[in-house]
């Protein structure tokens, strides 16, 4: 049986921003070179479409879900597995402005994900990416006088991505503030509070006070997010060695 439609079905893609902070404590992007148009030799995040069955009820194929279409697309293109204990990905927001994607109406669902300096240095390009590179964003994308993602530190992006890594860095960063789950795939499995507060200032661009940031790792401390490891740090002379935490699930 063939099912017709009174709407004209759009194409679907997925995009991931996928963020690490470099060995030298820079928040970087992972951007691909596309292999092929539109945009041939652009940089652009790692995606495509979404693989979709028949679509008919009869013959029970609709195809791959979203999320399994963003981690086919990330192993394709970047040689990056989603593993639960390695990579933090989320739902970031549909992009689906007209005009967006000059192939035809296409609809994008905008993943963000973040990765430790373990799996980054696992960057590999494939499939239709000739090319796969951290890109540093530097301060000024993360501080007051960003106005665009782009600026200096950024190529130009294909499609509508410099709009994509806008709504990514700016969910990042608020996010962090109340949900610091965001910060465990950027960190070792133990920490310091030391640790944990530079990973909020490389993200957010901006220096924070001991005193008060301490205060409140004690209190995520009390509350149950964090519990004290049993290793500690090993110190080269006196002094006493900073405690080691982890997260608590």
């Amino acid at each position: 049986m063939t099912h017709t439609y009174d709407y004209p079905l759009p194409a679907v893609t997925v995009d991931m921003v996928i963020f690490t902070i470099s060995k030298s404590g820079q928040l970087e992007a992972l951007l691909i070179k596309r292999r092929d148009d539109p945009f041939k030799d652009s940089w652009a995040f790692p995606g495509g479409f979404v693989e979709v069955g028949v679509g008919h009820k009869s013959e029970g194929d609709q195809g791959e879900s979203l999320e399994v279409a963003a981690e086919r697309e990330l192993k394709e293109e970047t040689n990056l597995h989603v593993r639960k204990d390695e990579i933090h990905m989320e739902q970031l927001c549909t992009f689906g402005d007209p005009g967006r994607d000059p192939r035809g109406r296409v609809i994008s669902v905008g993943y963000m994900a973040l990765v430790g300096p373990g799996p980054a240095s696992r960057v590999r390009a494939g499939d239709d990416a000739t090319e796969a590179k951290w890109w540093p964003l530097g301060r000024k994308v993360l501080g007051e006088e960003r106005h665009s993602a782009q600026m200096n530190f950024l190529p130009d992006l294909a499609f509508d991505h410099a709009k994509i890594m806008e709504v990514a860095l700016e969910r990042l960063r608020g996010k962090l503030d109340y949900d610091p789950r965001l910060a465990r795939a950027l960190l070792p499995n133990t920490f310091t509070s030391k640790q944990f507060r530079r990973v909020h200032e490389i993200v957010k661009g901006e220096t924070y006070n001991r005193s008060n940031f301490s205060k409140r790792f004690r209190r995520m401390v009390e509350d149950g997010r964090f519990v004290e490891a049993d290793e500690t740090v090993e110190l080269a002379g006196a002094g006493r060695p900073p405690k080691l935490y982890r997260f608590s699930n």
